[in-house]
């Protein structure tokens, strides 16, 4: 695997007569933190939407290396063979179940998982039963984890916004990923809100021993977690580095602050 986990080569993406990615390439070693930043309308959900097997790309390569050392070439992957593979993301605009409950939520991601036969389910002999069990187990783990779990029987759209965004993180990692992909996880919270998440993040990557990559507006979040930053304007990448080297890049400070504030 030669320390990766993902390896992203060139890859470009066009839509008519617009290419809204273009030459991106990036390398994710296993367990690193790293943010996907950029003005709006960059090209960043793009990159993950193909990351996570929703648009194929048009050109480049995304090679992947799941948990027992084998390469998988990502960008021929449709979404539910990834998510086999170890890859799991949440998205900008909330994606939960909202007339199902809280832990339904959960366990739905569960059922990608299940490992009893058809006839086990069929006639609920030990084998089902015990991994009714263990989905039960993790889902209290889950919300427990994200401190949600007195409201399981909760429909999920009562829930206030905040937790709606926990609940997709848990629903995420109930797959039991090996990348996690969080596109804006901090949008629409509050800066206590937005404390808590970044706790959150950098607990849960040490506990689930993942791999982060991640996209964000808020720089509080993106510069107090992140190891690595990869900046992207126009579908292309125009820097990368540390925190403190993207802080002061001239490009990205023009990127989002115009051409006037670079010194």
């Amino acid at each position: 695997m030669s320390g990766l986990l993902l390896k992203v080569s060139d890859l470009s993406i066009v839509f008519g007569g617009l290419r809204a990615v273009s030459g991106f390439s990036c390398e994710l070693a296993p367990g690193e933190l790293v943010g996907l930043i950029g003005p709006n309308g960059a090209g960043k959900t793009t990159v993950f939407n193909m990351l996570s097997g929703i648009y194929a790309p048009t050109g480049g390569e995304i090679g992947y290396w799941d948990r027992r050392g084998r390469f998988h070439n990502a960008g021929e992957m449709k979404s539910a063979a990834l998510n086999r593979a170890g890859i799991a993301r949440t998205f900008q605009n909330i994606r939960l179940f909202g007339n199902m409950t809280v832990e339904d939520n959960v366990r739905i991601a569960l059922h990608s998982r299940r490992v009893e036969t058809p006839l086990e389910v069929l006639f609920r002999l030990k084998g089902f039963r015990l991994d009714e069990n263990r989905m039960i187990e993790r889902t209290e783990e889950l919300l427990t984890l994200f401190k949600i779990e007195d409201k399981k029987h909760e429909p999920a759209r009562n829930l206030p916004y905040g937790e709606q965004r926990k609940l997709e993180i848990a629903r995420a990692l109930a797959s039991n990923p090996q990348l996690l992909l969080l596109d804006e996880p901090a949008a629409g919270m509050n800066p206590q809100e937005t404390e808590e998440l970044m706790r959150l993040i950098t607990f849960i990557r040490k506990e689930f021993r993942l791999s982060i990559l991640l996209i964000e507006h808020d720089m509080r979040l993106v510069m107090g977690i992140c190891e690595r930053l990869i900046v992207l304007d126009y579908g292309r990448t125009i820097a990368a580095g540390t925190p403190g080297d993207i802080r002061k890049d001239p490009a990205v400070i023009k990127a989002y602050l115009g051409e006037d504030a670079v010194p």
